[in-house]
């Protein structure tokens, strides 16, 4: 016997998340592999695939919420390539339509953080709003956007993790690109470099925090300021010190300094918050991006 199923997959720079769904949205398995060499990887996830198809499985769409940057125009012949990439090994990989066509499914894309913007407005804590901002601090520092449910992909797909900031006098960034962005002050990556540890080693009252808070309090008065997001959403594997939104939502507060009217009864509080979905919102995204098709 068939079952009908949705496939979906959280494509990251450390981990792909490869699961597959009922139409009820229910979690049927999943599996995690690593990040490793395009060939690697993907001759894994077509095998965990493959191997659900002999099971009795069937899924004819598959949702991908990939790391990027992606091509994401789709008029052009490398729709859904990564395209230039830090990750080594790759850049250029025709991502999906190398799963379309090993598993004869359709592919729906898009990045890992509009994907996961998408999830947040559809299920989490974006629901209702018309403007949607998904963050995730983690190994990089990128962002996505949802505006009247849809995702902006325009010249090519938003890099709010490149957003440049004013940087403390003795900080030193580590993007290659930017010395003041804050991919480059902020994520996991940048912080260890910055401090000599993860950041999942630093104490509650280490200087790094006040930093952080810092420079994303600056990104997140950017972002009120040229999107008039609803929802400010901050989710990744940096974000899970309990402490640091609090600190986060006081240095916006600071950089805003009065400038906004506010609606009756909401607060920065209100609008710079956690996921709803927890460690889900980019895995749920891919499941969303099929819904959304």
């Amino acid at each position: 016997m068939a079952f009908n199923s949705i496939a979906a997959i959280e494509a990251g720079g450390t981990k792909f998340i490869c699961a597959l769904f009922d139409n009820k949205h229910n979690l049927l398995c999943k599996t995690r592999i690593d990040t490793t060499t395009p060939a690697n990887t993907l001759s894994q996830v077509l095998a965990f695939y493959n191997d659900l198809k002999q099971q009795g499985y069937t899924f004819d769409h598959l949702g991908l919420a990939s790391f990027g940057p992606l091509d994401l125009n789709p008029s052009s012949p490398t729709f859904g390539n990564i395209t230039k990439t830090p990750k080594p090994h790759w850049s250029d990989t025709p991502l999906a339509s190398h799963l379309e066509e090993a598993l004869e499914v359709t592919v729906h894309v898009d990045t890992d953080v509009n994907a996961a913007a998408l999830a947040e407005a559809k299920w989490g804590a974006g629901k209702g709003c018309d403007v949607v901002v998904y963050i995730t601090i983690g190994t990089g520092f990128g962002g996505g956007l949802v505006v009247n449910g849809q995702t902006v992909k325009g010249l090519v797909h938003p890099e709010m993790g490149h957003m440049r900031v004013k940087v403390p006098m003795g900080v030193k960034g580590h993007c290659p690109f930017h010395a003041d962005c804050v991919e480059g002050l902020a994520s996991g990556t940048s912080m260890q470099k910055i401090w000599g540890q993860s950041a999942q080693h630093l104490a509650p009252d280490h200087e790094a925090w006040d930093l952080q808070a810092n420079i994303v309090g600056q990104f997140c008065h950017n972002l009120l300021m040229t999107l008039s997001p609803q929802r400010i959403i901050l989710g990744g594997g940096v974000m899970q010190q309990s402490f640091l939104l609090k600190k986060i939502v006081e240095q916006t507060n600071k950089h805003v300094n009065g400038y906004l009217s506010l609606p009756e009864n909401v607060s920065l509080h209100d609008i710079i918050v956690e996921p709803g979905l927890g460690t889900e919102s980019g895995l749920k995204g891919a499941l969303a991006l099929v819904e959304h098709a």
